[in-house]
């Protein structure tokens, strides 16, 4: 009888082990399982260079949403951001590709506008910016084409 606690009391901590490895690997890996109240804006950026799908958005600095897709239309970049319920866009706000740190990963930044009208659910963001080639400003500047 003693052995069968035992074993007991081992199935019952290794069944709550993978319980917690389970939790871990889906809060670590940011995976949602349960889906996030979020709506879908789209952005038309001239480029897009090294932005990749999932990348946070930010607006001040506070992560709002994430990108969910980006297609090329018509020769510009369409990019679908899922921006969370609560969260409201002026009309006039501002889509920015910014670079974060010095490995140079991309994000989307929205800075607010001051419009009393807000982008409805699956609207588009008129105002973007695309990113800044560093490759370009660096090669210009080498060569002596940047004017002082």
């Amino acid at each position: 009888m003693k052995k069968f606690d035992v074993e007991i009391a081992v199935g019952i901590f290794v069944f709550f082990g993978i319980l917690c490895l389970g939790y871990i690997s889906v809060k670590l890996g940011k995976i949602n399982l349960i889906g996030d109240h979020c709506y879908p804006v789209k952005a038309v950026f001239s480029t897009v260079k090294g932005l990749k799908k999932d990348t946070v958005v930010e607006i001040s600095g506070v992560e709002v949403g994430k990108v969910k897709d980006i297609k090329l239309d018509n020769y510009e970049a369409v990019v679908t951001l899922l921006i969370r319920n609560g969260i409201e866009l002026q009309e006039d706000a501002i889509a920015s590709i910014r670079t974060k740190g010095l490995m140079g990963e991309k994000y989307v930044e929205i800075m607010p506008g001051g419009s009393d009208n807000v982008v409805q659910p699956g609207g588009t963001l008129r105002e973007t910016e695309p990113p800044i080639d560093l490759e370009k400003l660096i090669g210009n500047f080498v060569f002596g084409k940047v004017k002082e």
